[in-house]
């Protein structure tokens, strides 16, 4: 029974260590988001920020690894402008796609106005849509541009303070592309074709004729640049920050703190792509495929914190009278497991199914996702299709678990028997030890049974956690009533009567209506074995459902959801074989216990 004992123990202190840290870290970083995210749909004004200056000095991003450098952004002195305004102070070419909407700025040809029409802030209706990109004199500049590097010999190439003319087209949609052209004053024509397609994918096309009466040499550059550090939720089990896939390194994930401390710069690749990934969205860069070029990840401090992924292709000769083109593909949107998977199959994109966080125990976390999205599909509800994956696992289970129970069940039968050993051997641990493995081998009986229903549903409780809470799909999902977000906690509380008495709830004594039917769930499945003899087990037999209760009071709503179905099917099930194998169930006479006085076996004290 040591062994039991210790096992008990071990999964008990794991669940305090889960408790503290959910408690103490976790929760404020929920609040803090949650308040943001309030704050964000009331009010669209940001702090200072970098403002373009159309006719600033280009401050140089340091050397990426010879004498050529990425131009860098322009920037002025001064307080930020709204939004709003930063968007209205360049000319520019409307975006208008299904899923999006917003605008490229001709200055630069660059991606810094953009917005989801199918996502919002919070699950309001009337709350606002998210802005992924911004512009660079506004509040949180965030944006994408391509571009090549000059030199004495090409004269001004195109850059971040470009100004490109629009020939082609006046508003970008799936089925009509934008054309614009730039000429410099060495005979160099540079026309850019920009499409996009139904969904998140910018294609960006460049055509460089030479009519200078002699070869050039040119380096394309791309980059993805965020201003100022964002807030992030600061989890290990989600990578927030840059992120790319090329050459022999494969997948960098590289956080905000880390890029401060150092550049990155992996070796050269020619395959690949890098970007910049939030929880729920993503700016990546591909460059064409077959194209050697060098990827960075970098910092800077020169006029405010500026955060970039960028690459700088290798020279690309272009002989007088001819004619070179070069792509670059640009990603922009919501990490939709589907959208994202396509794009890897379609545009044959190395790993691009890496810009989702699955984790190490991808081969777990991933099925699990397609098995609650096969069911959502089939029942239109992702608070039932977890309901259904539960009644999945549990038959996948089915065996190992009906194995368990068999053995609790022959266990009961043989409680007289150890009752029996443990008072024979009562002063002589080591023979009552000896005692009940014979017993236990006689009988076949697993004296850990009863955890293994419990140790089963860790790695996928851990899964499911996983798929909760990085995947979008699960974003703002509804199941009924009052849950209107599976992927956050219950919002009712038992300390304010779930809503009825006027008050806010500290997040510690956030115990929802579903956090409480899973303790009672957990409770009654335990209830349904005798009480364990040893003060230890029976302890932690009795707070484990109340430790349980506070700590997933904080986890996501369908997290709750599931675990409490997946115990009151182990309770029909763990009773069914109980009633087969002729063993009692104890359920009824434990509760009774509960409420019945102990008699005084001394009268007399």
């Amino acid at each position: 029974m040591d062994n039991n004992r210790n096992l008990l123990i071990t999964i008990a202190l794991s669940v305090v260590i889960l408790t503290v840290w959910q408690v103490f870290y976790m929760n404020p970083r929920i609040e803090e988001q949650r308040e943001a995210a309030r704050i964000e749909a009331e009010q669209r004004t940001g702090e200072e920020a970098p403002a373009p200056g159309a006719g600033g000095a280009p401050a140089d991003i340091p050397s990426t690894g010879d004498a050529t450098s990425i131009p860098g952004t322009s920037t002025q002195a001064g307080s930020a402008a709204s939004r709003e305004a930063a968007v209205a102070a360049s000319e520019r070419v409307r975006i208008d796609t299904p899923r999006l909407s917003g605008s490229i700025n001709l200055t630069g040809a660059r991606l810094d106005d953009l917005l989801l029409k199918d996502y919002r802030v919070t699950v309001k209706r009337d709350s606002p849509n998210i802005e992924l990109l911004n512009p660079s004199g506004g509040p949180d500049g965030y944006y994408v541009e391509t571009g090549y590097v000059s030199n004495a010999e090409t004269g001004d190439l195109p850059g971040p303070d470009t100004v490109w003319r629009l020939a082609e087209g006046e508003v970008l949609t799936p089925e009509s592309p934008v054309t614009l052209t730039y000429t410099n004053d060495r005979g160099l024509t540079f026309t850019r074709i920009i499409e996009v397609d139904e969904n998140y994918m910018f294609t960006v096309s460049d055509t460089v004729e030479n009519a200078s009466g002699a070869p050039v040499a040119l380096r394309s550059y791309g980059r993805t640049t965020r201003i100022g550090k964002p807030e992030t939720t600061g989890i290990y089990i989600l990578h927030e920050g840059l992120i790319g896939v090329t050459g022999e390194e494969g997948l960098q994930e590289i956080d905000y703190s880390e890029v401060e401390e150092e550049n990155i710069k992996p070796g050269k690749s020619s395959d690949g792509w890098l970007g910049i990934t939030d929880k729920y969205w993503a700016v990546t860069m591909v460059p064409r495929a077959g194209t050697e070029f060098q990827p960075r990840f970098y910092y800077s401090e020169d006029n405010g914190p500026r955060y970039q992924a960028d690459f700088l292709s290798d020279e690309l000769t272009v002989a007088d009278g001819a004619t070179v083109d070069t792509e670059t593909l640009i990603f922009a949107g919501a990490k939709e497991v589907g959208v994202v998977d396509a794009y890897e199959t379609e545009r044959d994109i190395r790993q691009f199914e890496l810009l989702i966080d699955w984790g190490w125990f991808y081969f777990i976390t991933k099925p699990m996702f397609y098995l609650i999205d096969w069911f959502f599909k089939l029942l239109g509800n992702f608070g039932l299709s977890i309901l259904a994956t539960t009644v999945a696992v549990k038959l996948v289970f089915f065996p190992l678990a009906n194995k368990s129970y068999k053995s609790m069940a022959n266990m009961k039968k043989m409680q007289p028997a150890m009752l029996e050993i443990r008072e024979k051997y009562a002063d002589d641990k080591m023979k009552q030890q000896q005692a009940m493995m014979e017993l236990y081998k006689k009988e076949k009986i697993n004296p850990i049974a009863g955890c293994w229903p419990i140790l089963l549903q860790i790695p996928v409780f851990f899964a499911l956690y996983k798929v909760l809470y990085v995947t979008i799909e699960m974003r703002h999902a509804p199941f009924f009533g009052w849950i209107q977000d599976l992927s956050a906690p219950d919002p009712t509380s038992l300390f304010n009567l779930f809503g009825l008495l006027p008050y806010d709830v500290p997040s510690f004594l956030m115990i929802g209506v579903w956090p409480l039917i899973m303790g009672i769930t957990m409770f009654l499945q335990m209830r349904m074995n005798p009480t364990p003899p040893d003060p230890t087990q029976a302890m932690i037999f009795t707070w484990m459902p109340v430790v349980f209760t506070f700590m997933l009071a904080t986890f996501p709503a369908g997290l709750v959801i599931y675990w409490a179905w997946n115990n009151f099917l182990s309770i029909v099930q763990q009773g069914v074989i109980m009633k087969r194998q002729g063993a009692k169930i104890e359920l009824w006479d434990n509760l009774m216990a509960l409420f019945k006085r102990k008699k005084n076996p001394n009268p007399a004290e």
